[in-house]
């Protein structure tokens, strides 16, 4: 008898998809897709508009000489002011007096409980002169630090005794304390500052003149002795000032063509224009020359500042050169310009066929550039008008075909995601940089992106920041 036998056959389960599996891989195709278009993705370098209208992008160094007259002691003693530094005296003010004996300065010194606490106005100027110097500061000329320290120490000391010094002729002859009484000669803004510039002319200067770095001024304060002959204040008459800096040939360059400048002093928060020539030193170094009117007082105590050189027109927008491109536009009579229905579109009344005749149609249009005769539209292939296109004028019914053509200067702004081309009205350039007309209608404003490269753009491309 034969054997049974049976043969086992595996069965083989239809393969299920849920939902989920096929959501999960959608999203998974989708994700791989967006990764490889990302990384194929041509990125573009672009630049943010900003402002400036500067001959140098950097931070210069000027030395400032005004009309200053030196005033010396006629003999020796401890000097005590009855003025403060920076402000203006008549002909004839008392200034200073100098006491021989020192017995002036051993009675202030028995006096500290007659002298007045510092009034509002002292509390705010000195908080003013702490303002100033800490949004000035920089961390390369930290002995600026030990100099406002002085300063500072001085107006103090001018503020708690001046009133006092005020009070004390008769009690000091009563105790037979007898002073040297010094007062202005001419009426000028007195100053307490001594260095060795007082004197000097734009043409004695040298190059060695401009190392800040070595520079030591003295500053005197109430209760310092002096020596007879020895310089115990300065008086400054006029309000003229002039700001001299060595020029390097590109700046020299650059210079050439203007007799004013607008210069800014970041440190003071301050921009003003002076009348600019050049000059050469008794070294034959040719030096920038800039000379001032207003806010001497300002830049009292200052020899030198840090300052940036702007051009001398109205403040403008900078550019990289690299961004600049042209671009080709149909130029149409500006007359044939009208609004549409709602009075607010701006477009033309373009000549389109209807059956056998021909009827207008008011067409928006999008303007590149307009002057007082014309105005600039797209010529590309994508444009609402092209060659051979008839216009037709709002008032009289003439016809205009399109077909003139020009060039524009631009760039292109990219701050929606695709190019668009903007043009652009150059005031002032150097190697690297163009300033140009901010405010314009069809023009940049500060802060846009645009190609840093501008021949790589073509208008509506996409690009990626």
């Amino acid at each position: 008898m034969a054997s049974n036998t049976r043969k086992v056959i595996s069965y083989r389960r239809p393969l299920k998809l849920n939902i989920g599996t096929i959501i999960f891989l959608i999203l998974f195709i989708y994700l791989l897709f967006s990764i490889s278009s990302y990384l194929g993705r041509k990125k573009v370098r672009f630049y943010e508009v900003q402002t400036g209208e500067m001959v140098d992008d950097k931070e210069l160094t000027g030395l400032i000489l005004r009309t200053e007259h030196v005033q010396t002691a006629p003999s020796s003693g401890y000097v005590n002011y009855y003025i403060r530094d920076g402000k203006r005296a008549a002909v004839g003010t008392r200034i200073y007096s100098l006491d021989e004996t020192g017995n002036l300065k051993k009675y202030l010194e028995e006096s500290e409980d007659q002298k007045e606490a510092l009034s509002e106005q002292n509390l705010k100027e000195l908080k003013t002169k702490l303002s100033l110097f800490s949004a000035g500061f920089r961390s390369d000329q930290f002995k600026e630090v030990y100099n406002s320290l002085e300063s500072l120490r001085s107006v103090l000391s001018e503020y708690t005794s001046i009133h006092l010094l005020d009070q004390l002729d008769e009690t000091l002859k009563a105790q037979g304390i007898s002073l040297v009484q010094g007062t202005s000669p001419e009426s000028a803004v007195i100053s307490f500052n001594m260095d060795s510039y007082e004197e000097k002319t734009a043409e004695q200067l040298t190059a060695n003149d401009f190392r800040p770095e070595s520079y030591k001024p003295v500053y005197i304060g109430s209760g310092s002795l002096v020596e007879q002959g020895a310089p115990v204040y300065k008086t400054i008459p006029s309000e003229d000032w002039q700001l001299l800096f060595p020029m390097t040939e590109k700046i020299q360059k650059a210079l050439s063509e203007y007799n004013s400048l607008r210069i800014a002093f970041p440190a003071y928060d301050l921009t003003i224009s002076g009348d600019y020539s050049q000059i050469k030193g008794a070294d034959g170094t040719t030096f920038g020359m800039l000379t001032f009117h207003q806010y001497m007082v300002r830049f009292l105590n200052d020899r030198y500042v840090q300052f940036q050189i702007y051009a001398g027109r109205e403040d403008g927008l900078k550019i990289p050169r690299s961004s600049l491109t042209k671009k080709r536009f149909y130029v149409v009579p500006k007359n044939y310009l009208t609004n549409g229905g709602n009075g607010v579109e701006e477009g033309f009344l373009k000549e389109v066929p209807e059956g056998a005749e021909t009827k207008a149609v008011f067409m928006t249009a999008e303007i590149f550039y307009e002057n007082d005769t014309s105005c600039y539209l797209d010529a590309s292939d994508t444009a609402e008008f092209h060659a051979g296109d008839y216009l037709i004028a709002p008032q009289s019914g003439e016809r205009f075909q399109i077909g003139e053509t020009a060039e524009l200067q631009g760039v292109y702004n990219i701050n929606k995601g695709f190019a668009v081309f903007k043009q652009i009205d150059i005031i002032d350039e150097n190697e690297e940089y163009i300033t140009i007309k901010r405010g314009t209608r069809y023009g940049l404003n500060v802060y846009d992106h645009i190609l840093l490269n501008g021949e790589e753009g073509k208008e509506g491309q996409q690009v990626y920041q």
